[in-house]
């Protein structure tokens, strides 16, 4: 399954993959706390993963509020 650019994503669906890249981001900082963690890159990504999931949910927010003000 090839996986889809934020901006492609339906709002569902980014909710959905911000609430997924969250967790694991959160199971990866706990690995880390107890010495567990081998794969350190993988939590640069899923910042950087939030991060952009972040900025896209900002973005439909505010286009959702200049359609409002736009009636």
């Amino acid at each position: 399954m090839a996986r889809s650019t934020v901006a492609d994503l339906a709002p569902e669906e980014l909710l959905a993959r911000l609430r997924d890249t969250k967790e694991e981001l959160f199971k990866l900082r706990f690995q880390h706390a107890t010495g567990q963690l081998s794969n350190y890159r993988r939590m640069g990504q899923l910042k950087r993963e939030v991060a952009r999931l972040l900025t896209r949910v900002r973005e439909l927010e505010i286009a959702a509020a200049e359609a409002e003000e736009a009636r």
